[in-house]
């Protein structure tokens, strides 16, 4: 395989830990954008021609040119970008508030897209690259409690489905990954954010907050085995719009899908009407 060279947020654990190890194995170059380069001192002792660590918080959009920058300046091209910084704040809509929801659109759509827009340049100039945007099974469906993480990550697909369409003309592509729950530290208790439980909604959310609490280590998606996945699919000629990771994903997913379509069907003639009667039919392009 032609050793390529990645951008990887939020490397120091996790899916990017993952990632980081499984593309620095195959051959390639990583830049591990972490806010703690301690986190992959190791990976930079094991492999210090390849691997360059990078202080960086993926919620400042202003630090993004930067990263790209330092890339290019390291490793004289930029092949993959991998978004894949993130958390989740679990709670009712009234228990979350403005700030909480700010900071994971911060976290999951405005610093991810500054970051793309600081990396198109340099691949459009070769005529390739790959986009990863780590989205969720959260990013295609969404129940109590996770509205935050849910509107942060259907914001980042929308987002990224109108810029593979941007792109692909340039020879970029864009893949975003939906996992279902991987043994990462997603649900650890420094990571995962619980709001208060207000006396409205303890009850009702009480399922939703122990379920999250105490998933951490009984996950059944193997990080590793993801990874490889997605540095093979990377180096493929092919990659998906969309990639469910995991068989909770896939059925949960399909079943959004399923039911979807059939709501449409169910209130077509009711939604039809709103249109002017005779009117002829929509003959735009897309």
């Amino acid at each position: 395989m032609t050793a390529q060279t990645w951008i990887i947020t939020g490397a120091s654990r996790g899916f990017g830990r993952a990632l980081a190890e499984s593309a620095l194995a195959a051959g390639d170059r990583v830049v591990t954008a972490v806010r703690r380069p301690d986190s992959v001192a190791d990976l930079a002792a094991k492999y210090p021609e390849t691997c360059l660590v990078a202080r960086f918080d993926a919620r400042d959009v202003t630090a993004a040119a930067g990263l790209v920058r330092a890339t290019l300046d390291r490793f004289g091209q930029l092949d993959v970008l991998v978004n894949n910084a993130g958390r989740a704040v679990v709670g009712a809509v009234e228990e979350v508030s403005d700030a909480q929801l700010r900071e994971l659109m911060d976290l999951h759509l405005f610093g991810p897209a500054a970051l793309v827009r600081a990396a198109l340049p340099a691949m459009r100039a070769r005529g390739a690259g790959t986009i990863v945007q780590m989205s969720s099974q959260g990013g295609r469906m969404s129940f109590p409690g996770v509205s935050t993480y849910s509107a942060s990550k259907f914001a980042l697909e929308g987002w990224s489905e109108a810029l593979a369409g941007e792109v692909a003309p340039f020879g970029i592509r864009v893949m975003i990954v939906e996992p279902s729950r991987f043994r990462t530290d997603f649900n650890a208790g420094d990571v995962l954010e619980f709001t208060e439980a207000s006396e409205t909604y303890r009850d009702l959310l009480a399922a939703v907050r122990a379920d999250m609490a105490g998933a951490d280590g009984r996950q059944e998606g193997d990080p590793a085995r993801a990874a490889e996945i997605i540095v093979s699919l990377v180096h493929g000629d092919e990659v998906p719009l969309r990639l469910p990771l995991g068989r909770e994903a896939t059925e949960r997913i399909s079943g959004v899908y399923r039911r979807g379509l059939a709501e449409v069907e169910r209130w077509s003639e009711t939604a039809a009407a709103a249109d002017f009667p005779n009117a002829p039919a929509s003959s735009r392009p897309i």
